[in-house]
């Protein structure tokens, strides 16, 4: 199975990488438990903004942007994770998404996340992230994961999970939406698969 981290952090070291690897290894390890192999390629949105913008002004991809874009888009599932920038999602992030085709992630398994200063950006989640995805007609699982600062080492407490218990959670969600959905065949086998029955033909 593929499954790809899109990081929208701009720093380096950053929370956002940090919590997009950590939900991708709980995604990984629900997988493997259930008997799938996985490999994951995270895409750092920072090393394309040059090619986001290009794509804006002249309508072409360039090669490394389009190479992305096919990546994610022929993904078993998604990992979405961007930094709240005045109350909302990065720039770089929604730029991102608005260059992908409105139905290419049609049926996509997408885990959402953010990272944030402070806990009173946590709606972000579920009113600006999980309706950008509603509109690309992915399926997003329940729990979305928002990390504040003071989240990091957190045990949580009796009425809040803390954010290990979350991402574990949110990992075997999109686990199990990735196991459940059916088998999409690369278009290279599909060619493959006409081309044996090309050559069975027998012509009279």
């Amino acid at each position: 199975m593929k499954l790809t981290v899109v990081s929208a952090g701009l720093s380096t070291p950053s929370s956002t990488r940090l919590l997009a690897d950590r939900l991708a290894e709980a995604a990984r390890d629900e997988l493997v438990g259930r008997g799938h192999t996985v490999s994951i390629e995270v895409v750092e949105l920072r090393a394309l903004a040059g090619d986001i913008a290009n794509h804006f002004v002249t309508g072409f991809a360039p090669p490394r942007l389009a190479a992305v874009i096919d990546t994610v888009t022929r993904s078993d599932g998604l990992i979405a994770v961007t930094p709240v920038f005045t109350a909302s999602y990065s720039g770089l992030f929604k730029s991102f998404f608005d260059v992908i085709a409105p139905d290419a992630l049609t049926g996509q398994p997408v885990l959402i996340a953010a990272t944030g200063g402070t806990a009173r950006h946590s709606l972000v989640l579920e009113h600006v992230l999980r309706p950008l995805f509603a509109y690309l007609r992915a399926a997003v699982v329940p729990t979305a994961v928002y990390a504040a600062s003071e989240d990091w080492g957190s045990g949580g407490d009796e009425y809040t999970d803390g954010l290990p218990a979350r991402v574990r959670r949110a990992g075997g969600e999109l686990a199990a939406l990735m196991a459940a959905r059916p088998h999409r065949a690369d278009p290279e086998d599909d060619v493959m698969a006409l081309e044996r029955q090309l050559a069975d033909l027998r012509f009279d």
